[in-house]
């Protein structure tokens, strides 16, 4: 089957991107496994703080955030707080500088959080700017106007061929073989299996495990009204989820592409750190899960035309932060893909394009 475009991956990066560019081009998108966003996109702790990551990852989020705020019922106050022992004051005050948050005392914190040990902490910061996004909608939403445009999704459609032959590029998978001028590679952990299936130069992405465990509200209080938090040096985090709190050690163990799982003993370390800090116990674990967070070599995602094939278009290494940008990624690279002026700045095109590599 031809096409004008193919993007390989059905993530949040697939997806946003499709939603843009089908008004303009005729698209197919293959994901393998049977349902959309299995991999990383369905395993995010789903927070929108835009001023969070890399200095070319904050200026896509900021750039996301009108999106965001015009996009009804996609995001829901959450705010954002961070917790420092005395000993950890020089990683808290970075942390606190980097995101924003203006110090308060850690009763004020306890006023919010009551289970936080104040013989234990030292140091709160604290911000409102921090929103919970609605994952399952916003991708919903994409896939509805991908769809609404004329796109083809295809799943269980794992790539297990591809060639460059007379100016097409020829995808080959269970669900038939497909055909189209332009290539996209957003198979975010499988981003340079993809390239070398293609003849690309891979560029040395790497998958990094990030653990979660879902835990029963502390102390049965009602963590609704709760900030997501975060130890100093993000050496763990927690959220409210449906009732519940998720718990990550902030893990980043060195993976090969697959389908992740969470480890019992760094999930058991990570516990203990969030424990540690707090006044009641964590009596058991509700469920467990992992993702992998694929960066390029320098943390920055990568979005451009190929420089030695520009046919060949990279939209990846979102590192864990695909959802808080993908509002200005996916309309950065569709205006890269249709030619047309993006309107973010040359410095952060640069930060981002594969070239740097070269």
């Amino acid at each position: 089957m031809s096409t004008d475009v193919i993007i390989i991956g059905g993530g949040i990066a697939g997806l946003s991107l499709a939603a843009r560019l089908a008004p303009f081009a005729h698209i197919t998108l293959l994901e393998r496994e049977a349902n959309l966003a299995h991999h990383a996109s369905s395993r995010s702790a789903a927070l929108f703080e835009p001023r969070y990551g890399a200095p070319a990852v904050v200026e896509l989020s900021l750039a996301s955030e009108a999106f965001f705020m015009a996009a009804e019922g996609i995001l829901s106050p959450r705010g954002l707080m961070m917790l420092g022992r005395a000993e950890e004051v020089e990683a808290f005050r970075h942390d606190a500088d980097s995101m924003s948050l203006g110090t308060i005392t850690v009763d004020e914190a306890r006023a919010m959080v009551p289970i936080i040990n104040p013989e234990v902490i030292t140091h709160a910061a604290y911000a409102p700017h921090a929103w919970d996004i609605d994952t399952d909608l916003l991708l919903q939403r994409f896939t509805r106007e991908a769809r609404a445009e004329g796109t083809q999704i295809v799943t269980r459609a794992e790539v297990t061929g591809i060639t460059h032959q007379a100016g097409e590029w020829h995808v080959t998978t269970p669900q038939g073989s497909y055909s189209a001028p332009m290539l996209v590679n957003a198979a975010g952990a499988w981003v340079d299996v993809v390239a070398q299936m293609a003849g690309i130069a891979p560029l040395g992405f790497t998958p990094y495990r990030r653990s979660m465990a879902r835990i029963p509200a502390p102390g049965g209080h009602d963590v609704a009204r709760w900030p997501m938090l975060f130890g100093a040096g993000e050496s763990w985090y927690a959220k409210p989820d449906a009732g519940a709190l998720i718990v990550s050690p902030a893990d980043e163990d060195l993976m090969e592409p697959h389908d992740a799982w969470a480890d019992d003993m760094v999930l058991a370390e990570g516990l203990a750190r969030y424990e540690a800090v707090m006044t009641e116990p964590v009596t058991r674990v509700l469920a467990n899960w992992a993702g992998l967070r694929t960066f390029s070599p320098d943390r920055n995602p990568v979005i451009g035309h190929d420089p030695q094939n520009p046919t060949f278009f990279w939209l990846a290494g979102q590192g864990g932060q695909g959802f808080q940008s993908c509002p200005a990624a996916s309309q950065m690279a569709s205006d890269l893909l249709c030619g047309t002026t993006t309107g973010l700045s040359d410095r952060l095109l640069a930060e981002l394009s594969p070239n740097r590599f070269a």
